[in-house]
């Protein structure tokens, strides 16, 4: 037999449910930033490798991989901020508030395809790039190919030598 016990929020529990809304609203926002920040990254990217400037397609692939790490650093602490949302009665809170957590997760989602696609894109421009790249190199002529090196011996080596006591 179970009971359904509805007990008054504390003021201290309803301080600590908008505090943790407070914080994971927050850390949303931030992974969203984050997001766009990288989206914005890969775009650059892609001009980048149209222009083959390595050193600064390589420099740019540093600042991506800063905030992807930034992006899964966030996404450790996202979970379980979740996860005490819900255990500390999201049902609590206004119907606007939880309507904007709704669409800030909604607005990551979108995010996260865009990046997806967009790295895609990098990757199959990439591949392009090498596959001319490794062509042109293949056609390469080496007019020195054929030519014997100067050191090399040109007459035949003594294979005995003779010894007198």
């Amino acid at each position: 037999m179970e009971h359904s016990i509805h007990k008054e929020v504390t003021p201290a529990e309803l301080a600590e449910r908008v505090a943790i809304l407070k914080r994971f609203r927050a850390l949303l926002e931030e992974q969203r930033d984050k997001f766009r920040l990288y989206l914005a990254s890969l775009e650059k990217q892609q001009q980048l490798i149209g222009t083959r400037d390595t050193s600064a397609l390589l420099r740019h692939t540093e600042l991506e991989q800063q905030v992807v790490a930034n992006i899964a650093r966030l996404q450790k602490v996202i979970v379980p901020m979740e996860d005490l949302y819900r255990a500390t009665g999201a049902s609590a809170v206004s119907a606007a508030e939880s309507e904007s957590i709704a669409q800030l997760q909604t607005d990551l989602s979108k995010l996260q395809a865009q990046v997806l696609a967009q790295n895609e894109k990098n990757r199959a421009l990439l591949r392009i790039t090498i596959n001319t790249l490794k062509e042109q190199v293949s056609q390469l002529k080496n007019p020195y190919r054929a030519a014997q090196s100067i050191y090399a011996v040109k007459q035949p080596v003594a294979t005995l030598v003779e010894i007198e006591a």
